[in-house]
């Protein structure tokens, strides 16, 4: 395998990924740390510059986690990776990292997982849930924009509805240290 097609890939899927429900820095040492991959099976084509995992897949790369049935990394001619994490049967996908500075980290499922590098966009396909501290964002469909650090939710085209169809938030109030109460 390719390390630094991967290696390129992991952390920028991640730190967009734990961005999405509320913007939030992942731990920066996790970007110097080595990336271990561990599955059942993988499958290199080196030709079409494709690495696919399967079965029991674990990523660690410092504080970050990432555990699916499968997944898939693609690099185009330019360079740019796209990464596909998913699950098999009703489980999901999923990831966790450390944010940078905090004892909170920021946790992630869903059905797939897509990231495209060149356009740092994620993508969160059905039953997709990111958290943050106590925040927390549910829907068919979550897809974050890394460079805007914009996200959006919504029932996925073509994909499975979330319940009733709507969309979920609950976000914590932030305790201000400069405001004090009176009795």
């Amino acid at each position: 395998m390719n390390a630094p097609t991967l290696r390129s890939l992991v952390p920028l899927l991640f730190l967009a990924l734990g961005a999405v429900a509320r913007p939030a820095l992942a731990e920066s040492a996790d970007r110097q740390q080595p990336v271990n991959i561990e599955a059942d099976r993988m499958t290199v084509d080196d030709r079409n510059k494709v690495h696919v995992f399967e079965g029991n897949v674990v990523l660690t790369q410092g504080s970050l986690l990432i555990k699916g049935d499968k997944l898939v990394v693609t690099q185009d001619a330019a360079g740019f990776q796209n990464g596909v994490a998913t699950a098999e049967g009703n489980k999901l996908a999923t990831f966790r990292q450390k944010r940078e500075g905090t004892n909170e980290y920021v946790d992630g499922e869903a059905e797939r997982i897509e990231y495209d590098s060149r356009n740092e966009k994620a993508r969160l396909f059905n039953r997709a849930r990111v958290t943050s501290g106590g925040d927390e964002v549910r829907g068919a469909y979550i897809e974050y924009d890394a460079i805007t650090e914009n996200y959006l939710a919504k029932n996925a085209p073509g994909g499975k509805p979330n319940g009733d169809g709507r969309v979920r938030a609950v976000i914590q109030p932030k305790n201000d240290s400069k405001t004090t109460t009176q009795p």
